[in-house]
């Protein structure tokens, strides 16, 4: 993600269907993309990982986001993606998904990977449980409860 992606990105987030469990249905203002674009490009500087944009071969404008982000306190990077609704069930976001656990894992690494969905994000947790996540708990954290995931590193 990059200040060029701004507008885009601020669209994708407003869209209802990408912010029900993202952000709990808050609908965010240009500010507030802004601090994300600009927090992941300075964890990228220092070496450690953001959020990319996720285009389509077959589309010139973003179709979604995935990669690192921190989430709770303290602060751990967790793995987020998002897609626009008309990509949703086409691979995107496993396909996503792994790239961001391969760099994790290989260029960062990583011994292991978190992510949290909301409970009812079923669509989030397949995608997890073909990544590889193993559900570690489940609380009632956050407006609908929260489901922590896990995945370890494959050691060969």
């Amino acid at each position: 993600m990059t200040g060029a992606d701004l507008d885009e990105l601020l669209d994708l987030f407003r869209h209802p269907d990408v912010r029900r469990y993202l952000l709990d249905d808050l609908v965010v203002d240009e500010g507030w993309v802004e601090a994300e674009i600009t927090a992941s490009e300075r964890r990228f500087g220092s070496g450690s990982a953001g959020l990319w944009s996720v285009r389509s071969a077959e589309a010139s404008h973003i179709v979604g986001f995935a990669g690192l982000r921190p989430f709770f306190d303290p602060p751990r990077l967790q793995l987020l993606y998002g897609l626009r609704p008309g990509y949703w069930g086409r691979g995107f976001a496993t396909e996503a998904g792994e790239v961001v656990c391969e760099y994790a894992f290989e260029a960062l690494g990583f011994s292991a990977i978190e992510a949290a969905i909301d409970v009812p994000n079923l669509r989030s947790g397949a995608v997890l449980e073909r990544l590889g996540f193993v559900e570690v708990r489940t609380t009632d954290e956050g407006a609908e409860g929260t489901t922590f995931y896990r995945l370890d590193r494959r050691r060969d």
